[in-house]
């Protein structure tokens, strides 16, 4: 078993397909019947979210986040058939990885949509799917477009606030924002993973579970502080 995990860290990392798995691994069809089968069993998200208490133990933190940061990520489809969407402001025919992390940068809820979703719609679909690990949110940070009807939503479905983090009216370029700049260096290290630079996945939830994976692999080598880290 630990080397079917070690082949799905592979196909991630790597980008292969499930079926050009290297002979040191085990048969694809075994890993992928694994990855499938944990993915509709949500235990990704259960081992994820068990490591991650893990990492902000270590890093001196409660187990329990009372801080986040949120955001969505246009990512471009492939020619592999499944739900798409056109996001008209990206110019990005795909889908949308709506992630919440903590201030540490670790993920604490992904929820993929198609690319046409706007980020209020999907920041309700995520908020509304928190797990258990989430109770102790007092306060997540998000930029301008999540303003409106999506602050007084959130006012009234849970105990924590929603802020947005605005730009400085005289800004020139691109600067880093305060709180801001958390999420997107979350979304710099799924990058990182071949497998999620496009949207290779046929349905949402595998998306999602490749998120997770990524994450797993990072906290891990944190864990168990890997020289290369």
């Amino acid at each position: 078993m630990r080397q079917v995990v070690n082949a799905m860290f592979y196909v991630v990392r790597s980008g292969i397909q499930w079926r050009m798995m290297p002979k040191e691994y085990p048969k694809w069809s075994s890993v992928y019947y694994y990855f499938r089968k944990w993915t509709q069993l949500g235990v990704w998200q259960q081992i994820h979210d068990r490591l991650r208490v893990q990492v902000r133990q270590r890093s001196g933190r409660h187990k329990h986040a009372t801080g986040g940061s949120i955001d969505s990520q246009s990512v471009k489809g492939t020619s592999v058939p499944g739900i798409r969407g056109y996001d008209a402001n990206k110019k990005i025919k795909g889908r949308k990885r709506h992630l919440l992390v903590d201030t540490l940068g670790l993920v604490m809820k992904v929820t993929v949509t198609t690319a046409d979703v706007q980020d209020r719609d999907g920041a309700q679909l995520l908020l509304s799917a928190l797990p258990g690990t989430c109770k102790s949110l007092r306060k997540i940070w998000a930029d301008a477009a999540y303003r409106g009807k999506l602050l007084d939503w959130v006012d009234s479905k849970f105990k924590f606030k929603l802020e947005v983090v605005s730009k400085e009216k005289d800004q020139r370029g691109f600067q880093v924002l305060p709180r801001r700049w958390v999420v997107e260096r979350t979304f710099g290290w799924l990058s990182a993973n071949r497998r999620l630079n496009k949207e290779y996945e046929e349905l949402p939830e595998t998306s999602e579970s490749m998120i997770y994976i990524s994450m797993l692999h990072l906290m891990l080598k944190r864990v168990a502080r890997a020289p290369n880290y």
